[in-house]
């Protein structure tokens, strides 16, 4: 196909298919149209993906791109097709996502005019993406397509969007397929070099611990620093903490591993933050969700906070030492001057409280979702990829389910959106095909995005879909009994489908269970089925809550590890 033949949208496809793209994840519209239709009269290896809603388009490919660490796209329309992807880029923009929105638009000449299915996509969503594009030129796609990739995948991952109005894809294209691109403002390779004399404050503070911590965050794990983390902690004989998003960068098999921190963390993860003389973080940014009252967060120790973007320094901590750096390239310094430090005594006390405060359920009154995690983590032998929806489910998965290896834990962290994984574990199949993917969600969330079990159905993705359910919004409704007087409002989900019937519907099979003693058996039936997706519905106690927990807003000495015997203030700090 000569370039003097072919229109924008043309080039925008064999660009991307240049650039390595496997999947587009998608929904057509009328402004959209001649980038569908390069789809088909551009050869490509990219394959396309068409989804059931644009907010599931978003979810299957930040999945994609968490399974791989390589980005996807989405392909969507204007005005409302566009606005759909709202949620999605949010999602992916708090977690550090790569991923790459096209938008169809309506032509250039009614910008600003109100027309049909109009909307301004550049403007929505500048507050929740990496970078953005309006494209007034045909003969820019490919420049801008590149750059788009560029900035989507390197330095700290994000969603890049390019608005493409109708007259621009259809119009033809006469200019370089294989333009250079210069971003003179844009220079993330300057974090791959570390600073020497940062490096020293470091180890003039590890050299001096005696009760060192390691924090791994999900930047831990989009630099590939695996490698490098064990060998610091093994060399240290540190313990290692994780966020929810860094689960798996260190596996938490592994004897150092004290699982993840945080508002419902390991209660020995919590009281290791508390009492270490030493925070070593690497590539997390000290949300909210772990850090508690930021004045008593870690306040007898020294921190060292290694991270890729410099806006993350001092923004919720103030560390001793900064180190603006890609993980692995920090940690590759560190490790060539480091030996190890007597923390035998450090080890011991955390051994000790891992035994007084060990995860645990009761295996009475009724089917719980952390009995379901606990033996579906036994029956796939801990070697899947796991995704969750956001609420009391994806709280116990993290805590039940061991992750031993990145890219295998996939949750939606900092925006904690409902729905989010099922059409996520979708992506994560696509990628992963010869993986055991298990979807876990609740009963609230699943019921946004399940219209994707066409999706599912339709290309025979052998996921596991797991539906916890408790006919509640368990969360909220965990919060209301603990701090609002136990008044439910807004959270009884009356009115619930026969999911299994629902399962059926679009030719999948089920597996319901709802005694305690029947879920190993039903769990193997299901691991079973090879040959497309099935879901297994449990029918769970209804008020179970999440312990530990460490209330919104207080500190993390303020955990509580059971419920309360008291009447609790309301938190001061979000749920």
């Amino acid at each position: 196909m000569d370039t003097q033949e072919i229109d924008g949208a043309q080039a925008l496809i064999k660009t991307l298919d240049n650039l390595g793209v496997e999947y587009i994840f998608g929904y057509s519209g009328g402004a959209a149209i001649p980038i569908f239709d390069a789809l088909v009269t551009v050869k490509s290896n990219i394959k396309f993906i068409l989804a059931r809603h644009e907010q599931g388009c978003c979810h299957m490919a930040d999945g994609y791109a968490r399974a791989t660490g390589k980005p996807a796209v989405v392909l969507v329309t204007s005005g409302p097709g566009a606005g759909n992807t709202i949620t999605g880029i949010m999602t992916a923009q708090m977690d550090s996502v790569p991923m790459i929105i096209l938008c169809g638009q309506q032509v250039t000449w009614m910008l600003g005019k109100d027309a049909f299915q109009e909307a301004d996509i550049f403007g929505i969503t500048m507050p929740v993406v990496k970078h953005n594009y309006l494209v007034k030129d045909t003969n820019e796609i490919p420049r801008v397509a590149r750059e788009a990739h560029h900035i989507a995948t390197s330095g700290r991952p994000g969603p890049v969007l390019i608005d493409l109005p109708k007259d621009i894809t259809q119009g033809p294209f006469t200019g370089d397929m294989d333009p250079e691109f210069d971003l003179p403002g844009y220079q993330p390779e300057k974090f791959y070099s570390v600073d020497a004399s940062d490096i020293d404050h470091a180890l003039q503070l590890i050299h001096k611990a005696s009760k060192p911590l390691i924090l791994a965050g999900h930047g831990a794990m989009i630099s590939g620093a695996d490698a490098e983390l064990k060998e610091l902690a093994e060399t240290l004989r540190c313990p290692v903490t994780s966020t929810l998003l860094g689960k798996g960068v260190f596996p938490e098999e592994h004897e150092l591993s004290v699982g993840m921190l945080g508002m419902h963390g390991t209660a020995y993860a919590n009281k290791a933050v508390c009492d270490c003389d030493l925070l070593i973080n690497v590539g997390s940014r000290f949300d909210d969700r772990i850090i508690g009252q930021a004045d008593k967060f870690c306040a007898g120790a020294k921190i060292i906070h290694i991270d890729i973007d410099p806006s993350e320094m001092n923004k919720m901590i103030t560390p001793d030492v900064r180190i603006v750096s890609d993980a692995k390239s920090a940690l590759a310094e560190i490790n060539k001057r480091i030996s190890g430090l007597d923390t035998e005594p450090w080890l011991a006390q955390i051994e000790s409280w891992k035994k007084k405060f060990p995860l645990s359920y009761r295996k009475q009154g009724g089917l719980r979702m952390q009995q379901v995690i606990d033996e579906m983590y036994q029956v796939a032998g801990g070697d899947a990829i796991v995704t969750t929806d956001v609420g009391q489910h994806q709280m116990w998965a993290a805590q039940f389910y061991k992750t031993n290896a990145s890219w295998k834990w996939i949750s939606s962290g900092g925006a904690g959106t409902m729905g989010f994984g099922f059409p996520a574990a979708i992506g994560a199949q696509l990628a992963c095909p010869d993986e055991t993917v298990i979807s876990i969600s609740g009963d609230g969330g699943f019921q946004m995005t399940l219209f994707e079990l066409a999706t599912a159905a339709l290309h025979k993705l052998p996921v596991k879909i797991v539906v916890l359910n408790n006919h509640y919004l368990g969360m909220v409704r965990q919060w209301q009994e603990l701090f609002f007087e136990d008044r439910k409002s807004g959270v009884d989900l009356e009115g619930n489908p026969d999911f299994c019937k629902l399962a059926a519907a679009y030719g999948i099979p089920s597996f319901n269970i709802k005694r305690p003693a029947d879920v190993r058996k039903q769990l193997e039936k299901a691991f079973a089925v090879k040959d497309g997706p099935v879901l297994i519905h449990a029918e769970c106690v209804k008020t179970d809550n999440v312990f530990p927990m460490i209330p919104a807003g207080a500190a993390l000495e303020d955990m509580l590890t059971e419920p309360p015997k008291h009447k609790m203030a309301k938190p001061t700090g979000s749920t």
